[in-house]
């Protein structure tokens, strides 16, 4: 459920996850709430995760209200491999190039 992630996240060590790939439809607290309390942490390796819905609704107002939530983007059901591939790749560049600068 939504609150067992933000819970998670919230309490881990930094560097433990790169991305979050979030489900919308959740018991407890929906995808788009959690997204909502992780981006307000003081914590910037929390507040900063990249957050990608996973959602059966895939309409342009439901990929527009969960960027809205603070996600960095939205993989639509059924779900695409090559498009779940290329968000880890994507991710995966930032954090070479995050690392390069420091």
């Amino acid at each position: 459920n939504g609150k067992e992630c933000v819970e998670k996240i919230s309490t881990a060590a930094e560097g433990v996850y790169d991305l979050i790939l979030m489900d919308v439809q959740m018991p407890v607290l929906n995808g788009k709430d959690a997204t909502r309390q992780i981006r307000q942490s003081s914590r910037p390796y929390v507040r900063d995760i990249p957050i990608y819905a996973m959602t059966a609704d895939a309409f342009e107002e439901d990929r527009q209200e969960c960027l809205a939530a603070g996600m960095n983007g939205h993989i639509a059901k059924p779900v695409d491999i090559n498009k779940v591939l290329d968000v880890l790749k994507q991710v995966k560049r930032r954090l070479k190039d995050e690392e390069t600068n420091e």
